[in-house]
């Protein structure tokens, strides 16, 4: 049977999700060919305080894998990385060497984003075929929105006869 190629976690405040969200990046950075997977991968959170977070707990556990003396913490992700993976001690540190260095010289790439960031380059980037202006801006004043919604609402009040009628009824 075939792994599915996403993964959703869905969990409650403090039930855990950005240590497992870290460990199954953490996999498969760790068992892929490349040393540059992390650009193949889709992270998205909600928050930037969690895009930061897990960003920050990757690079911070292959640097911690990488040492001598690994943090008591490191050390157990380790050997929860080793069981899972069933790979060495030594080979989760030569990779994760080779996968810091790689991520250092490339950080850019190395992308966790939140909805809307990753919402906002899809839409950009078919802004086109969407019958979208390429230079749109997302709008987050929502008096001026309800504004505008309305007056296209009223403005088809009397020529559109679903519309008149839902208007009609709701008064």
């Amino acid at each position: 049977m075939q792994k599915s190629a996403f993964s959703i976690y869905d969990a409650s405040a403090g039930s855990g999700k950005t240590f497992n969200l870290v460990k199954e990046y953490l996999k498969i950075i760790l068992t892929a060919q490349k040393n540059d997977a992390y650009r193949s991968i889709l992270a998205i959170t909600f928050t930037n305080k969690a895009v930061h977070e897990m960003k920050s707990r990757i690079v911070g556990s292959l640097s911690e894998f990488i040492k001598e003396q690994p943090s008591e913490k490191a050390m157990q992700l380790m050997q929860v990385l080793q069981n899972e993976l069933n790979i060495s001690a030594e080979e989760i540190k030569t990779k994760s060497q080779e996968i810091i260095k790689h991520i250092i010289h490339n950080y850019a790439a190395f992308d966790i984003s939140t909805i809307d960031k990753f919402t906002h380059k899809v839409i950009r980037t078919f802004a086109h075929d969407l019958n979208l202006p390429i230079t749109f801006e997302v709008s987050l004043d929502t008096e001026n929105l309800l504004t505008e919604a309305v007056d296209a609402i009223i403005a088809e009040a009397g020529t559109n006869e679903m519309l008149t009628k839902l208007l009609i009824d709701f008064t």
